[in-house]
């Protein structure tokens, strides 16, 4: 599994460790992935998914997963997103209702 954020895109970055003495060390900074359930109102189910702190947070800032999603555009989200963006959506049109909401 990638260590990727699923929703903001954060994935590994490289650096150096300094030394006293100035050596240089190649060294990864992981982010901090988090596996979460996320209730979907719209799916009627919980939807697991494996994100950075921050996209959590900017979920919940968002009003929940479904709202998050469906208010983003596609350009900003990553192939995952977009194809969980799409069942919720078509979801919301079985359920009736505007997939914009």
């Amino acid at each position: 599994m990638a260590r990727r954020c699923f929703i903001t895109g954060k994935g590994v970055q490289v650096g150096h460790n300094v030394s006293h003495a100035n050596n240089k060390t190649k060294r990864r900074f992981l982010p901090n992935l988090q596996t979460t359930s996320l209730l979907s109102d719209l799916l009627g189910s919980a939807v697991r998914l494996r994100l950075s702190t921050r996209g959590i947070r900017t979920i919940e800032h968002n009003g929940g997963i479904d709202a998050y999603l469906l208010g983003t555009p596609d350009g900003k989200l990553t192939l995952e997103a977009r194809r969980l963006k799409r069942r919720i959506a078509a979801a919301a049109a079985r359920k009736g209702q505007s997939p914009a909401a």
